[in-house]
């Protein structure tokens, strides 16, 4: 029997002690099965506040609950008593419920780690182990159906692989030897031979699974108000009974009365509404967006995401489709195909996305071309040694540094990549990249927000900053950047920003923004480890969604927030002049619980609705 259960099953115990006196003549034992009904519905809360006593942390709800109700014992208010802690109990049931049930449909949301892995033996016969058994660099097999337990590179057979689980994509995606395959994704139909590149921690749905568990770990200001106000509130309201228990019969005498009035105001006090409804509200929220393909790590985000002022765009992978072609090539002192064949091999051991559109260009490696003392300038290029002599592929800065003036300007709107040779001048390869379909859409969408500071940073030169610029509609933009020019123009930005990047060269910046936005790198761990949010589709969309998702928890943490305040300030005034008893109070202050647990649902709701 569940917890869940357990606490229904009590609350029927409980009620029907209760009528069972009420309608049956106990005689003197009537107290007995008041004390004994009060034990079944109250004992966990009692428990509670002597564990927080005898951990100094006295003044809580259990603390409350448990003075009043033995307090209205003491008074001979047996039903009273037993009411109260079957109320609280109820309250308690629905906020257990909602957040249960949120967390299901995140679990269900993140359902991407497997219960275990074939890997293969020295015979070729495969053994199912437990995933977080098998060490980096291991051969597992992956068989039609089964799902994909640990990152790696396929050395052997041919599939099909839903990736929906990771990134919304519906249409299974074909990979054959050669391909990296990242945990999460399903094999559909062949079987696959896979070396492991990391190890089940550290593979992409293990990422995944730690960055939604531990969402509420970021406390937003409002949590951390409530907190504050909690425990400053409690001891004030324990101040207030103990005054209305003793002050007033010194004047108007009715000793009882004014101490029945005193456990009451007690038991309308407990802050119970506030102090679960708001976590509550955050954590739907971020499992609600966790649906739409955002991941969120945590509700301080939330809030940020609510109050953004400026989003600032990275260009390229983020605005354009990352995927670049080289649209033109200008050669000064060689044929173009050579020039061509000394960038590419250059760049044979970059990961940039320019340096795969080179490779592309020029794909023949078995050339018997020698690649030396490899290097790449973080931001500016790469300088290798191709058959001995020293090689410089990059921007327009770099490349000053090594053949000064002698560059040939380019006015192409792209990326250019200047070349040179043995510190000659050797000519420029021009890539060009596609600006995503919704990118401009997007960029709108944000507007009509209320966001009208966006800005795009890019280290591309001016030309191809300004297509992009113009075909996007962003009117505020900056070329030529290096790294760490991207991190000083966005903590310059005034108000609440988010920075949008690929994640892959943008993770200082990711770092450095109020709120770092990554773009579809699962399979990337400086972008897990820096951005704030994920966007695991890489549809820019999202980014909209998830501002208006922000703002519709933070309508309803205020709601919650202002509703229940308002509710307790009008209860504690009807106790305390005695116009409610014990039984009312309490079932308007549950009452205010329930809805407010149920308007914190809204927001999980309302995510998973979000277009």
């Amino acid at each position: 029997m569940n917890e869940r259960m357990k606490i229904v099953l009590r609350i029927v115990m409980a009620g029907l002690i209760l009528a069972g006196v009420k309608f049956f003549d106990a005689g003197n034992f009537a107290g007995v099965f008041y004390f004994a009904a009060y034990l079944i519905a109250g004992y966990d809360v009692i428990l509670e506040a002597i564990d927080g006593i005898r951990e100094g942390e006295i003044f809580d709800e259990h603390f409350l609950m448990s003075v009043a109700t033995i307090g209205a014992l003491i008074l001979g208010e047996n039903f009273e008593a037993c009411a109260v802690m079957m109320f609280y109990q109820v309250g308690e049931l629905f906020s257990d419920y909602a957040s249960d049930r949120t967390r299901e449909n995140v679990s269900a949301l993140m359902d991407l780690r497997p219960d275990y892995a074939n890997i293969e033996s020295g015979d070729g016969i495969s053994q199912r182990v437990d995933p977080s058994t098998v060490a980096e660099g291991s051969v597992i097999i992956i068989k039609p159906g089964e799902k994909i337990p640990i990152d790696g590179i396929i050395i052997g057979g041919h599939s099909a692989i839903d990736t929906s689980a990771l990134t919304g994509e519906s249409v299974p995606k074909n990979v054959n030897a050669g391909d990296e395959i990242l945990s999460g994704a399903v094999n559909v139909s062949g079987v696959l031979r896979v070396r492991t590149t990391k190890t089940f921690t550290q593979s992409t749905a293990s990422k995944i699974l730690a960055l939604i568990q531990d969402s509420d770990g970021g406390k937003s200001h409002s949590e951390r108000f409530i907190t504050r106000f909690a425990r400053i509130y409690t001891p004030a309201v324990c101040v207030s009974a103990l005054i209305i228990a003793l002050v007033p019969p010194i004047f108007a005498g009715n000793f009882r009365a004014w101490v029945y009035r005193a456990l009451t105001f007690l038991v309308v006090s407990c802050p119970c509404a506030l102090v679960v409804s708001v976590p509550l509200a955050f954590f739907a929220a971020v499992g609600g967006a966790g649906k739409r393909k955002i991941l969120i790590k945590g509700g301080i985000f939330i809030e940020r995401l609510a109050n953004l002022s400026a989003v600032i765009f990275d260009k390229t992978g983020t605005l354009t489709r990352g995927v670049f072609e080289v649209s033109s090539v200008h050669s000064d002192s060689m044929t173009e195909n050579e020039l061509l064949h000394i960038a590419a091999h250059a760049e044979r051991f970059s990961s940039h996305p320019a340096a795969v559109a080179l490779r592309k260009a020029y794909p023949n490696e078995s050339d018997n071309c020698t690649v030396e003392d490899s290097e790449e300038i973080a931001g500016n290029g790469v300088r290798a040694k191709v058959n001995g002599s020293e090689v410089c592929a990059g921007n327009l800065s770099f490349l000053a540094g090594v053949v000064g003036d002698d560059i040939r300007p380019c006015d192409e709107a792209g990326t250019v990549v200047h070349v040179s040779s043995c510190g000659n001048y050797a000519g420029h390869v021009v890539i060009s990249d596609k600006v995503k379909d919704n990118a401009k859409s997007v960029v709108e969408s944000l507007r009509s927000e209320g966001i009208n500071q966006i800005i795009m940073l890019t280290g591309d030169s001016e030309p191809s900053a300004k297509d992009t610029a113009n075909a996007t509609g962003i009117t505020e933009y900056y070329s030529g950047l290096l790294p760490a020019d991207k991190v000083k123009r966005v903590e310059s930005v005034k108000g609440v920003h988010a920075f949008v990047g690929d994640g892959i060269n943008d993770a200082p910046v990711l770092a450095c923004a109020d709120v770092g936005i990554a773009m579809g790198c699962l399979g990337s761990d400086a972008a897990i480890e820096a951005a704030d949010v994920v966007i695991m589709d890489d549809d820019l969309a999202r980014i909209p969604e998830a501002v208006r998702i922000s703002r519709k928890c933070m309508r309803i943490v205020y709601e919650n927030v202002i509703g229940s305040i308002g509710v307790k300030i009008a209860c504690l005034a009807l106790g305390a002049f005695g116009l409610a008893g014990m039984r009312a109070a309490v079932f308007a202050d549950v009452g205010v619980l329930i809805l407010a647990v149920l308007n914190s649902v809204r927001a999980m709701l309302a995510a998973e609705r979000s277009a």
